[in-house]
């Protein structure tokens, strides 16, 4: 026969297990970003030691106009390689004490108490997930993912997945620099900066899809607007994110956006990479070595990846 605490256990863990799906749902329909990178679809990890992207860098050299018998080119074109990113790990913790198990022993005092905590827990890892987006990778002694900061950096010459863009110049990103171009940031420069990313960022019909930035920046594209070109996308407004557009883009106001940043981003090569079972999972209870408390893991493991940088922008000042 069960005893009452392990049915408390199974009814808590039974109900957290049943809600992970919705708060991974929820914490990617959060941020606008994230949410752009998702709606393209989650590349999940099956596993291996990294995570391994693929990358597409040169177009294939045996491509040639020929006549009758003339000999073709058989020769091996080597047109892929792997950027190789490491695993950053993400955890919460639902913490129920022993007397909050007496206090709340019926079934529906548990799916309260479970729902006002997981709720507590599910804000907390927005909150570390749309900040991380935006990081470097180094914060936390190198454990955070690492964001825009690495993967669409206002420098030249980084490494990122083990590939160094100053060696490999078609891994090198984007870069308008006020400074640079001797111009003021003003509501009056933002577009003509703008224009200029655009360009050098398009190849085709492959162009920036989301464009993210800090509040000034946003404050200078808005301004620079007149009233009737003031459009946004409907879509991502019912959504909750409030956006303009350029060309055919939506631009958002991303509240952590570093100061004077402004990233032009086609989220065909941005990735945020899950490891399978590690999407905001639960992995049961644990025991509390020397308290009387109920513990439930929430964990998250996997990378920010890109596969083409070439394709990302970024402005600054």
């Amino acid at each position: 026969m069960a005893s009452p605490n392990s049915t408390y256990t199974e009814i808590v863990t039974t109900t957290l297990a049943n809600y992970s799906r919705t708060m991974a749902d929820n914490i990617t329909n959060n941020n606008a970003l994230l949410r752009s990178i998702q709606e393209k679809g989650n590349k999940v990890v099956a596993g291996g030691r990294t995570i391994v992207q693929e990358l597409e860098y040169a177009t294939n050299s045996t491509t040639k106009w020929y006549s009758g018998y003339e000999v073709l080119d058989t020769s091996t074109s080597n047109v892929f390689t792997a950027a190789e990113f490491n695993y950053k790990q993400l955890a919460g913790n639902v913490v129920i004490s022993g007397l909050e198990q007496v206090e709340n022993s019926g079934k529906e005092a548990v799916f309260n108490l479970l729902k006002s905590r997981v709720k507590n827990l599910e804000k907390s890892l927005k909150n570390t997930m749309a900040t991380a987006l935006y990081a470097d990778g180094t914060g936390t002694s190198g454990k955070e993912l690492g964001g825009l900061q690495l993967l669409v950096p206002g420098t030249v010459g980084n490494t990122v997945g083990g590939i160094n863009s100053t060696t490999y110049s078609f891994w090198q990103n984007q870069v308008y620099d006020f400074s640079t171009e001797s111009v003021t940031p003003s509501a009056t420069t933002i577009q003509t900066a703008m224009n200029t990313l655009w360009l050098a960022t398009i190849r085709g019909a492959d162009k920036p899809d989301c464009i993210v930035a800090d509040s000034t920046y946003f404050q200078y594209y808005w301004a620079s607007l007149q009233t009737n070109q003031r459009f946004t996308s409907d879509d991502k407004a019912s959504a909750g994110f409030m956006n303009l557009m350029f060309m055919d883009a939506p631009v958002y106001y991303d509240d952590q956006c570093p100061a004077s940043k402004m990233y032009m981003l086609n989220t065909d090569y941005l990735f945020l990479r899950p490891a399978s079972g590690r999407e905001f999972s639960p992995l049961g209870e644990k025991a509390s070595v020397n308290q009387d408390a109920m513990v439930l893991p929430v964990v998250w493991a996997g990378n920010m990846t890109v596969s083409n940088r070439a394709r990302q922008g970024i402005i600054q000042a």
